[in-house]
């Protein structure tokens, strides 16, 4: 299975320049946790309800006056849609990550998500050594 089969194709995205506010209403209003950060549908970073609490809020920075560009992950494994859902959950265990940014000729056409791969009977053992690689690390912490 590939993962154009699994990934979600209406992804919401948001530009570098826009607030930290806008960023986290935003997510509020999708009920999502991370949002690909996009200049002209080119993936350029990532932005996750952790970056907003650790980079801004803990900051002391004003989400109003804070550019989503300012604290967001630059750094971001993506994956192309032809690629197989073994190999992604493997990367996504390995990175200990749980959503991947899907990127076809330089633009995001998805997301992949660990919850994309538990809901389907012929991903979900991938998903769940996913869980274990991800969680492996939290008593570490």
């Amino acid at each position: 299975m590939e993962i154009k089969d699994i990934m979600t194709q209406s992804v919401v995205s948001i530009d570098p320049g826009e607030s930290v506010e806008v960023a986290a209403r935003t997510m509020s209003r999708h009920n999502i946790g991370a949002l690909p950060v996009c200049t002209n549908g080119k993936l350029c970073g990532m932005l996750t309800d952790r970056d907003i609490v650790t980079r801004c809020l803990a900051a002391n920075r004003q989400p109003a006056n804070t550019q989503v560009r300012q604290v967001m992950t630059e750094q971001v494994t993506s994956v192309r849609p032809d690629m197989d859902t073994g190999a992604a959950a493997h990367l996504m265990g390995r990175l200990q990550i749980r959503r991947l940014p899907v990127v076809e000729n330089g633009k995001l056409c998805g997301m992949v998500s660990l919850g994309d791969m538990a809901v389907r009977e012929e991903t979900v053992m991938d998903a769940g050594d996913v869980l274990a690689d991800v969680s492996s690390n939290l008593s570490d912490r």
